[in-house]
């Protein structure tokens, strides 16, 4: 196309003139020999812009007016810049010519091309001609154009589409990067030996620098950051219009303040070339390695390079891995790529990028993380437009942990959000379509989802691939290394977070994957190794944010498939304001009430902003929800511990005082 665009010669329009190439030499030559450490030659224009000339002629002027004919040697030696108008004709002409033009300033002959085209364009008769060839060559030129822009933009897309997937392939094949860089920096020898780098590690390692100042810590984690927390990562990063903030792994709290995801900055910690010298001692990070065996009656374990590490004390503190779906398992490397889990820095980063280049997500699990991050992605994408779904088999959002209605309540909250929630349904069967770049979700209720990408929190289970060639016993029913009330797997052996299943005196054998558990049972783990001999007896509380209408703190057991009565204050349904609900009357509810029963006490129109839910096991308290309800964990600790049955929960829910400011 471009090359039949140069064979065109499109008519000069006014205050324009076409450069001879005799001028375009001299002009070049001027330049050139003017500026001495001007390297490249300089060429003007071949279409050079010029202003128009106002002269006042007199009728004398106008009338004996002749062309003047001037040598190209006198031109060359008289101006010292290029000539903004030029000879009507040559010398050869000027001397043939006996019937010269009237005005070289006329329209017709500011800027002259040939004496051919000075007469093509003069001339009255050929005007309508000029305008016809005028549009012809005005609408070849824009079609060039249009021609070219549309093929950058084509190119252009390619481009994307192929940086897009540049990325993440990238990204699907992220090297870990390991610090130090090589074993043989890392000690042959250590004091305390902790295998994780999560929060029950730093729990553990803060304890034990508390009870023996000089002691020599060292971490070893198979992920390549500080150890860091990992509730933020479905909640309040994704909260907020600083982008750049959320990048860095810095958040507002609820509270207002800002923090860092990591608990400590890199500072914090003795390099590790000097952990067996450091006069204090140290705690010192060795990232991207991992431990491969546990000798426990030798006292040693094993790097993926094989280096071997011999220990006083060590701690597991693996926490736990995302567990995927067998549609999943089964499926080809090309609709893998279209699936992903949630749980480290490095997904919350794919994700935060993968939500600039699509339009759809899926979100398979109803739980804490799938409803968390379905509020969240929400949030996040209503500036994108980004249509964000979540599919699920139980009967409403958190449906294995809150009662039926209170569960029903909330995923219309989360509607409110913009995310399409699908009840009662799995997924049976994934391909792609749209030439691959979509997966097709099969359902069960008989209906297609077509999502650019899709999300699986389904739950997760405790690592514990150590414990094999430890021979360390893991629970059957629960998963997770089995320890006693202090923690231990064996001697001089703990074990600590998610992946320990341990004692509770109260309720028994259980395993919890929650944020306060990891703090408090690192913290134990953390004494007992320094010296203590502490049972475990806390009870460990969670808490949950789902978007700006429900927040919620839990202790105990907490099951819908126990019997639960809840108490909430009632209030205006159009009032989203939890701290105005001043009102004293409250709602109780049962799980086992009847549809008519519910309909009798108004739920419908109580939008349950503040109370409470206690779940009963042989009419005892186990476990409490305090929905919207802050600052009274303390309370509901008081209520466990009692370990009796109440006649009146109505009078236990007093004491939480739901009518009060919630926070």
């Amino acid at each position: 196309m471009l090359s039949k665009l140069r064979l065109l010669r499109p008519p000069v329009s006014s205050g324009t003139r076409l450069i001879s190439a005799w001028e375009c030499k001299n002009y070049s030559d001027k330049k050139n020999s003017s500026e001495k450490n001007h390297r490249r030659k300089t060429t003007p224009p071949l279409i050079e812009v010029i202003k128009p000339v106002k002269i006042n002629y007199s009728k004398r002027t106008k009338k004996n007016y002749e062309p003047v004919n001037i040598s190209k040697r006198e031109i060359q030696t008289k101006y010292n810049e290029p000539l903004t108008l030029c000879p009507l004709v040559s010398k050869t002409e000027s001397c043939n010519n006996s019937n010269p033009p009237k005005s070289s300033h006329s329209p017709e002959t500011l800027n002259p091309v040939s004496e051919t085209n000075n007469e093509w364009q003069n001339g009255s008769n050929n005007k309508p001609y000029f305008k016809n060839m005028s549009l012809i060559g005005g609408a070849v030129i824009l079609a060039g154009s249009l021609y070219g822009i549309w093929n950058s933009d084509i190119l252009k897309l390619k481009k994307d589409d192929s940086s897009i997937k540049e990325i993440k392939k990238a990204k699907k094949s992220r090297k870990l990067i390991q610090i130090p860089a090589l074993s043989q920096s890392i000690p042959d020898n250590v004091q305390y030996l902790l295998i994780g780098g999560g929060t029950a590690s730093f729990a553990a390692f803060r304890a034990i620098k508390s009870a023996d100042p000089t002691a020599r810590v060292l971490v070893i984690s198979a992920e390549g950051y500080l150890p860091h927390m990992r509730p933020p990562l479905s909640k309040e990063l994704w909260y907020g219009d600083d982008s750049e903030m959320a990048k860095s792994l810095n958040f507002h709290q609820w509270n207002g303040t800002t923090r860092s995801l990591f608990y400590e900055p890199d500072p914090f910690y003795t390099p590790i070339e000097e952990l067996a010298s450091a006069k204090n001692g140290g705690i010192s990070l060795a990232r991207g390695w991992k431990v491969e065996s546990i000798n426990v009656s030798e006292k040693k374990v094993k790097l993926n390079d094989g280096k071997e590490i011999s220990y006083d004390k060590c701690l597991i503190a693996t926490g736990s891995v995302p567990k995927t779906l067998k549609l999943y398992n089964d499926a080809s490397q090309d609709v893998k790529d279209k699936f992903s889990v949630f749980r480290s820095i490095a997904d919350f980063e794919d994700l935060m990028e993968e939500l600039n280049h699509v339009k759809s997500i899926a979100i398979i699990g109803g739980g804490f993380l799938g409803s968390e991050l379905a509020a969240s992605l929400a949030n996040k994408g209503k500036k994108n437009g980004v249509k964000i779904y979540q599919i699920f088999k139980e009967n409403g959002n958190m449906g294995k942990v809150l009662p039926k209605y209170l569960s029903q309540w909330t995923t219309e909250k989360v509607r409110d959000e913009g995310v399409e929630v699908v009840t009662n349904t799995e997924v049976e069967n994934c391909s792609l379509d749209n030439n691959g770049e979509k997966v097709n979700l099969v359902l069960n209720n008989g209906k297609n989802i077509s999502v650019d990408h899709v999300i699986m929190a389904v739950g997760a289970k405790p690592n514990t691939e150590l414990a094999a060639d430890a021979g360390l016993e893991v629970d059957p029913n629960l998963d997770g290394y089995l320890v006693n009330a202090e923690l231990q797997a064996r001697t001089n052996l703990y074990v600590a977070g998610d992946c320990a299943c341990f004692y509770d005196n109260q309720f028994g054998r259980r395993r919890v994957e929650h944020h306060d558990h990891a703090v408090i049972s690192g913290r134990l783990a953390g004494e007992n190794m320094a010296g203590a001999a502490k049972q475990y007896k806390h009870q460990p509380m969670f808490w949950s944010d789902i978007g700006p209408s429900v927040g919620y703190e839990a202790i105990g057991i907490v099951d819908s498939s126990l019997n639960t009565v809840g108490v909430f204050a009632k209030g205006n349904p159009k009032d989203t304001s939890l701290s105005t609900n001043k009102t004293d009357e409250n709602t109780t509810i049962n799980d086992t009430d009847t549809p008519a029963e519910l309909e009798s006490k108004n739920i419908f129109e109580n939008n349950y902003n503040k109370g409470v839910v206690f779940y009963l096991k042989n009419d005892v308290v186990v476990g409490i929800v305090l929905w919207n309800l802050f600052n009274r964990m303390s309370i509901a600790r008081q209520v466990l511990k009692s370990d009796r049955c109440y006649k009146d929960l109505n009078e236990v829910a007093k004491l939480f005082n739901i009518h009060g400011d919630s926070s």
